[in-house]
Parts: C-alpha cells; structure tokens; sequence
C-alpha cells in the first residue's frame, strides 16, 4: 500500500480508490495557511495532490528510509524534487528553478486502505528555495 501511496502522490491517481477510502481525512499545516478540514475522501486527496503538483509538474517523491509499520499506522520518511513551474504566492524563485525537500507521512489504515493522514512537511526547506520568505 506505500508503494501505491508514493505512487499516488507521483501522479498515478489512478491508484487513489484502491488505497483510500471515502472516510479519508487529512492533518495537515496548509501552505496558504488554512486547515485540512476540506480535504475528504478520494477526490478531496485527488484534487489537493493535484494542486500541489501544478506549481511542480515533474515533483518526485522516494522513500528516504524503510516505513515504520505498527498495526493499523505507517510511517513513511520521504524526499521530494521537483521543477517550479511559477505560480506560487510570494515566490520569488525563477520558473525552472529544481527544489528538494522532505517530510514524513503517518497513515492509519481500516479495512485495506488508508483512512486517516498526518504530514509533515519541511516547508522552511520549500518556501527557502522557492525564495518566499
């Protein structure tokens, strides 16, 4: 399942109805400073996903370090690279300009899919190379 969660978060939505479930719900600091509350289910990872890989078409997600997997939670150490493509508030980067960062994903999973969702992003690490602070 983390593979197709990397996957997913890749570009391969097609994925996204097999590993999550309609109950999905995420935990997370957005970048525009708004709370994860909207974000529900399939479509609500889908769009959010989506949205993110608009400012970095080509954004790639690895595994850093082997999951952590206890029960019902994994834990995922990840390293994302990819092109700005523009568009984000306050960035003052060049299109073009290649970002790496990292975070960690906590996943609770129910019945065969992830149910539930804790990121944590270093977005320091993003928001410097992107040149927005």
């Amino acid at each position: 399942m983390l593979d197709d969660w990397l996957r997913l978060w890749n570009g391969d939505y097609d994925r996204a109805p097999g590993i999550i479930s309609p109950a999905f719900k995420v935990h997370a600091a957005l970048l525009d400073g708004g709370d994860s509350s909207s974000i529900r289910g399939v479509d609500g990872l889908v769009a959010w996903i989506a949205q993110t890989r608009a400012a970095f078409p080509d954004l790639r997600f690895t595994e850093q370090i082997a999951p952590l997997i206890d029960g019902r939670h994994a834990s995922i150490r990840w390293t994302a690279t990819g092109t700005y493509a523009g568009g984000f508030p306050g960035a003052e980067a060049e299109p073009g300009t290649v970002v790496t960062f990292t975070g960690t994903d906590t996943l609770r999973m129910r019945d065969g899919r992830f149910v539930e969702y804790w990121v944590n992003t270093d977005t320091l690490q993003l928001l410097t190379q992107l040149k927005a602070l």
